[in-house]
């Protein structure tokens, strides 16, 4: 499910406004950290994690390997915050904007 720019660019646009739900540190993406992820998806399907500088891996390859881990989209990297979307599996809240046909 790669997401379009438009749906990119309207992702972005919701997640501005929103808090950090899940920080990660020094110990980096951990068991405990991927269910905060999947928990909180399935709550909001739109999150930002905040990477501290501490952190041990880049935070390219963390958002990377979140998504891939949690079936998620990385929508944005924007220093060291990563914005997350997962649909909610059963009942989805988020209406994207249709794909383009060409």
């Amino acid at each position: 499910m790669p997401l379009t720019g438009k749906q990119n660019q309207y992702l972005r646009s919701l997640g501005h406004h929103l808090d950090a739900l899940v920080q990660i540190g020094k110990h980096g993406v951990t068991e405990a950290v991927t269910a905060a992820v999947h928990q909180a998806l399935l709550d909001h399907e739109l999150i930002k994690i905040r990477i501290h500088a501490e952190a041990p891996s880049d935070r390219y390859d963390t958002a990377d390997a979140l998504a891939a881990e949690l079936k998620a989209e990385v929508a944005q990297v924007l220093g060291r915050t990563i914005l997350l979307y997962r649909p909610h599996p059963s009942e989805p809240k988020m209406k994207l904007p249709k794909a383009d046909k060409k």
